[in-house]
């Protein structure tokens, strides 16, 4: 067995254990990053699309934000579609400048890749048996890579591995508490090289069920619909797709509508869920690890780079300053956020989609709910300042401009 020694070992690749590991990186911190999937496999995979705008701060303070300067679209409002009326939000007016900007996962993924790449850092990718030990104590993670058994011996564990990932399922089931709601339906998504039914995203309630008009870039197009967790992919053709969203849009946008083939098709379960607390002695869960959103308030990987924001300025506090502060606080600080992210995901959805349970009653309740937050100031100004997302503040800013 090969014994590995770092300071910070960061268990998966995705947006928020590389994020992570550029942070470090510029802070000149020691850290290995371990990954049981390809990095084709993280570089390919298709996810949300919708950067808050202290998410582009970090990536900058990352130094990982050429492309998305280049290739990122602004954008400074959202509709609303309900009762064949849309409404525009207009968030930069209503939160003092600020504006979310469009650019897929996919391509941060690759931008953290390239970087860590070019830094020559040391990643192991399809790693099996992947195992951590001792967080309490002595910290290790062992796993195996082309038949060689490794052994990394740490100062901490960055628990970044998903929702299925082997860190949150290692905790003592008396040491964690798990929140969590299911969502009785799915989003069928599609994604197509059709130019986008409109410059700003549509959000779309109807009796029908909930859809979303939403882009990748000036060419490639994202749209969603509310369908029943029965429902499989292969029910539900190009065509069928394409006249199911007809049905759910205004006539505008349906003469606005470009159509053409799917190059990705997928059916996601909705699900709210938080683990507390997201600190375990030397293990830290951060991202999907710790919490899911349903993806209607564009939450899951800004929470991601929130977590990474408070990570990361605590392990620099840590090694820069000789102080545990942030170490201790990081938890209860990312739990602050992370409710109230929960709640907003969770008062989009209920507000946008429809339930079977539903009655009349709470049809007219909900419509009449949305029309007051359309028709009041107040009201948009709540639901801009959630999306653009809520503040938090990042320590040792120096010390992330720095490279090792």
């Amino acid at each position: 067995m090969e014994i590995l020694n770092t300071k910070v070992a960061i268990i998966g690749s995705g947006p928020a254990g590389l994020l992570l590991g550029q942070l470090l990186y510029k802070a000149g911190i020691d850290h290995i990053i371990i990954e049981q999937r390809s990095s084709e496999y993280v570089a390919a995979r298709i996810r949300a699309g919708i950067l808050e705008q202290v998410s582009v701060d970090l990536l900058k303070q990352a130094g990982v934000d050429e492309h998305l300067n280049q290739h990122g679209l602004p954008h400074h409002g959202i509709e609303i579609l309900t009762a064949g009326e849309k409404h525009r939000i207009d968030l930069s007016s209503l939160t003092h400048g600020k504006q979310v900007t469009v650019y897929g996962q996919t391509e941060v993924t690759k931008d953290l890749m390239a970087a860590r790449e070019q830094a020559k850092l040391t990643t192991f990718y399809e790693s099996n048996d992947v195992q951590i030990h001792d967080f309490y104590d002595k910290p290790h993670v062992t796993f195996t890579q082309n038949g060689q058994q490794y052994q990394v011996q740490c100062d901490f564990i960055a628990g970044c591995d998903g929702y299925h990932g082997v860190c949150r399922a290692s905790v003592p089931q008396d040491k964690i508490k798990t929140f969590e709601k299911v969502y009785p339906f799915g989003w069928l998504g599609i994604l197509a090289d059709v130019p986008p039914v409109s410059d700003e995203l549509i959000y779309v309630q109807s009796e029908r069920g909930f859809a979303l008009c939403s882009m990748r870039s000036t060419t490639r197009s994202r749209y969603y619909l509310q369908v029943p967790l029965t429902d499989k992919v292969e029910d539900w053709s190009d065509e069928r797709f394409w006249d199911e969203l007809k049905n759910r849009l205004d006539e505008q946008s349906r003469e606005n509508l470009v159509t053409g083939p799917s190059i990705e098709k997928s059916i996601a379960p909705l699900r709210s869920f938080v683990t507390e607390p997201m600190r375990f002695g030397q293990l830290f869960l951060a991202g999907d690890a710790a919490h899911i959103v349903p993806p209607t308030g564009a939450k899951g990987l800004n929470l991601a780079a929130s977590d990474i924001a408070y990570l990361s300025s605590a392990l620099i506090e840590f090694y820069k300053e000789n102080s545990s502060k942030g170490i201790d606080e990081y938890s209860e600080k990312c739990l602050k956020r992370v409710w109230k992210a929960e709640r907003f995901s969770w008062w989009m959805t209920h507000l946008l989609h429809r339930f079977e349970t539903e009655s009349d009653f709470d049809l007219k309740i909900k419509q009449a709910e949305l029309a007051y937050i359309l028709g009041s100031e107040a009201g948009q100004t709540t639901l801009a300042e959630n999306y653009v997302g809520l503040p938090y503040e990042i320590k040792n800013m120096d010390d992330l401009k720095q490279a090792s």
